[in-house]
C-alpha cells in the first residue's frame, strides 16, 4: 500500500492493518525457523553419511533460496510502519492521531 492510501485510513483501519503486519512478521519468523531447521537437519545428515556425495546438498539450496527471498525482500510494509509511528498508533493505545 502507498503511504497516501494509508493516511486516508481511519485509526481503526490502521490498527487492523497493524494486526495483519504483526501476523505477517510472525509467519515469516516461523517459516524462516522451519527452513533453517530443515537446512541444519540436511547438513547434519550429510555430514554423518558414510559416502559424502555433493549431489545430496543440491536440494539443500531450496531452503536457502526461500530464506534469502524472505530476508532480502524489501520491506513492503515500511509505509505502514511509518504511518503508525507518525500517528502514535504503535504504542497500542490507538487514541491519538
Amino acid at each position: 500500500m502507498e503511504k497516501q492510501d494509508l493516511l486516508a485510513l481511519t485509526d481503526e483501519q490502521l490498527l487492523v492493518e497493524k494486526k495483519k503486519l504483526k501476523q505477517s512478521k510472525l509467519f515469516h519468523a516461523i517459516a524462516i525457523g522451519f527452513l533453517v531447521g530443515i537446512l541444519i537437519f540436511g547438513v547434519a545428515a550429510w555430514s554423518m553419511a558414510e559416502e559424502k556425495r555433493v549431489g545430496f546438498l543440491i536440494p539443500m539450496l531450496i531452503p536457502v533460496a526461500f530464506i534469502y527471498r524472505m530476508l532480502k525482500n524489501p520491506n513492503q510494509n515500511h509505509a505502514l510502519e511509518e504511518v503508525l509511528e507518525e500517528g502514535n498508533l504503535d504504542s497500542g493505545t490507538g487514541k491519538s492521531r
